[in-house]
């Protein structure tokens, strides 16, 4: 999230502060895995094949480490902002043409939203489910979803915006995993075998808060 917005809202449901010091040390141990390959090997066949061999296996893993680390979500005013690592992209929720809820159910379960407006698209992670408990965007960006949600004309934003309206109230009041929206999603996707991915259709969303 860029400094000085004060009015910006992240949406990150896993906070890059708790995940960096892994990424680094993935990336870290990648780069010293591809050193004493690359030694091994080119003991055996020279210094250029040997850290062609280092960069080849090192490389990749690092970058995408690197790249990870540096990935943030947040929202300014209605806009969902997107940075991958390298760009960042933009969607108006106020313009949204297309809105989903986007459910991939295994061992670690996941509920997204999905929106575009007609030239970009971002997916924002709302929530994740072991057989344990899970994670769930917290209080804030949540509304601040909603509200924007809501701004436009989009049907299916509406309803969406519902959902989490219905999620936001069972934070209010300590609800269990099985009353809230975004497990009953989770769980909707798996009693209809539809796994490992599925989209929730409007007439699912509306009646996950029933």
């Amino acid at each position: 999230m860029p400094t000085g917005d004060a009015g910006a809202v992240e949406l990150d449901l896993i906070p890059a502060r708790l995940i960096a010091p892994r990424l680094r040390r993935l990336a870290f141990g990648a780069v010293g895995l591809g050193l004493v390959i690359g030694l091994v090997v080119g003991l055996f066949t020279g210094p250029g094949i040997g850290s062609l061999v280092a960069v080849v296996i090192a490389l990749p893993t690092a970058l995408s480490a690197f790249l990870a680390s540096r990935r943030r979500m947040w929202m300014s005013g209605t806009v969902v902002h997107a940075h991958s690592g390298l760009r960042t992209k933009s969607v108006d929720l106020a313009d949204a043409v297309s809105a989903e809820l986007l459910v991939r159910s295994g061992r670690v379960s996941q509920v997204a939203l999905k929106v575009g407006d007609g030239n970009r698209q971002v997916t924002v992670p709302l929530a994740l489910y072991t057989d344990d408990g899970g994670r769930e965007l917290e209080v804030l960006p949540l509304r601040a979803l909603a509200d924007g949600l809501v701004s436009g004309e989009l049907a299916p934003a509406v309803a969406m915006s519902s959902a989490l309206i219905g999620q936001l109230r069972c934070e209010a009041r300590g609800a269990g995993l099985e009353e809230r929206p975004l497990y009953r999603a989770v769980r909707l996707a798996r009693e209809s075998n539809r796994i490992p991915q599925t989209v929730l259709t409007d007439d699912e969303v509306v009646r996950l808060t029933d």
